[in-house]
């Protein structure tokens, strides 16, 4: 029976975190690990957490020697803490279907399959269900120019521990998009699974990603240094018949070509490859 590592990158969300740890207690599959990482809380919800989770063997909580970033925070998880044959993040105000766990270890019965991911609920603040995010699907494998511009590949994501250490691992520098690095890395190496699932819940909330104008440029920094060296690992010169070196902008370019009408028909023929 695989045992597998549910990880948290923490920081200043206890009240949200709650539900978060209700839908681990609910899990069908008993053989998993909860690691959280708190990220230097200044709210005092570190304490808070010791405190929930201190009876329940299967919750490890540890703390950063200060705030780190999700990048560093992701790494460490990783690579330092968890113990599972599989793996998968889960954000601490979110939350997991009560069959989240079972249903991603059930696909790796293929030993050819590396990760898995699944369909998404979004929720409002309360987590009252709204709709299933509509960009997730199947993606075919081995295909040079995917790059996850459309988040096709998303949560639920696990992935094996084994495949992990085929990689160059999480950017500890990133603070945007370091989940999108992992997943172009992974697909990189192997087989990625969809589970025709809706396995994760997403909260919107007032206090999520920011979108000031700081941010919107960390973001476009953060997805462009991702694909160039995307681009670099997979020795690509040219996309949709231009060179990269003339491309300043790659995920505005690439998203305005994946927008066309050849390419959403092609999206149509390989949705089940």
């Amino acid at each position: 029976m695989k045992k597998f590592s549910v990880l948290i990158a923490y920081y200043n969300n206890y009240d949200f975190f709650l539900d978060c740890y209700q839908s681990l207690l609910r899990q069908t599959y008993k053989n998993f690990e909860a690691v959280i990482l708190d990220d230097y809380s200044t709210d005092g919800s570190f304490e808070r957490l010791l405190e929930l989770v201190k009876d329940d063997y299967r919750f490890r909580v540890f703390q950063n020697n200060g705030n780190r970033g999700v990048g560093f925070t992701k790494k460490r998880l990783v690579e330092e803490l968890s113990s599972g044959d599989i793996c998968g993040f889960l954000d601490p105000d979110d939350a997991l279907e009560d069959n989240a766990i079972e249903e991603s270890v059930k696909n790796y019965n293929n030993e050819k399959i590396i990760a898995t991911y699944s369909y998404i609920k979004i929720c409002d603040e309360k987590m009252n269900f709204g709709k299933i995010f509509p960009n997730t699907r199947s993606v075919r494998q081995s295909n040079s120019l995917f790059f996850n511009i459309d988040f096709e590949i998303s949560h639920f994501f696990t992935f094996r521990k084994s495949a992990y250490g085929k990689i160059r691992g999480i950017n500890p520098d990133l603070k945007i998009a370091e989940d999108i690095d992992l997943y172009l890395q992974l697909y990189d190496v192997g087989n990625i699974r969809l589970i025709p699932q809706p396995l994760y819940l997403y909260r919107i909330h007032n206090n999520g990603l920011s979108h000031s104008p700081e941010k919107e440029n960390l973001k476009k920094e953060s997805w462009n240094s991702v694909l160039k060296e995307t681009i670099m690992r997979r020795n690509i010169t040219h996309i949709y018949g231009k060179p990269v070196s003339e491309i300043s902008d790659l995920p505005s370019f690439i998203y305005k070509k994946e927008k066309t009408l050849i390419k959403k028909i092609m999206r149509k023929i390989f949705k089940n490859i």
